[in-house]
């Protein structure tokens, strides 16, 4: 059963939690498009409201959340329903998948990054956005996890967990992204986007599809 429900009640917080950490979220996108290949075929995976697919150029997206795909739609996503352990579109559809904040909110990681890896082309790229569970804001989230609307639902990973599981699903030649080195309510237009992981709490991990893999 998909983790819904949050996001179908609260859509109004989730949105306002775009502007009120614009400077968080103006840096998260320019972790994500660090590591964005030029594509007119990107698919984003738990589009939510569209916040991330529209900037970056994404015109499909999946959504299992009704009042998320309105939001999305109303912004110019081509927003189909559905959910990350069976995707909605053929083999070697896309030459992009994209996760942003939605790994955690899977109901079987193992299954929907073996969907990603078979709706990508050969060479194609799977990215995933993800609060590093072993960051201090990863922290933060975990201790006061059942105070959360959304996040008291989640499972929380760690780079390393995300990268493995990647690569027992069929994914090689990773690159990485991070961002947000102080608390939210510090972070300013200045928040710096860096090589690898480690330091940063929001983490973009980027691999690309083995075409031999089996």
């Amino acid at each position: 059963m998909p983790k819904i429900l949050p996001f179908q009640r609260y859509t109004g917080q989730y949105e306002d939690w775009f502007s009120d950490h614009r400077w968080v979220y103006e840096a998260e996108l320019r972790a994500v498009k660090a590591l964005l290949p030029e594509s007119d075929r990107g698919l984003e995976v738990g589009v939510g409201t569209g916040r991330f697919a529209k900037p970056l150029g994404i015109k499909t997206g999946l959504e299992p959340s009704v009042r998320m795909r309105e939001i999305a739609r109303r912004r110019g996503i081509k927003v189909l329903a559905g959910v990350a352990e069976n995707l909605p579109f053929g083999d070697g559809e896309f030459d992009l998948v994209l996760m942003v904040t939605t790994v955690c909110f899977l109901d079987d990681i193992h299954q929907a990054f073996q969907e990603a890896h078979r709706v990508l082309a050969n060479d194609g790229f799977f990215i995933a956005g993800i609060v590093d569970r072993n960051s201090p804001i990863g922290q933060q989230y975990l201790k006061h996890q059942n105070e959360s609307v959304f996040y008291k639902l989640a499972t929380f990973f760690s780079v390393d967990e995300v990268v493995k599981i990647m690569r027992q699903s069929g994914f090689i030649d990773f690159r990485f992204r991070q961002t947000i080195f102080r608390s939210l309510s510090v972070t300013d237009d200045k928040e710096p986007v860096k090589l690898g992981y480690g330091e940063g709490s929001f983490v973009v991990v980027r691999g690309r599809k083995e075409q031999n893999f089996i």
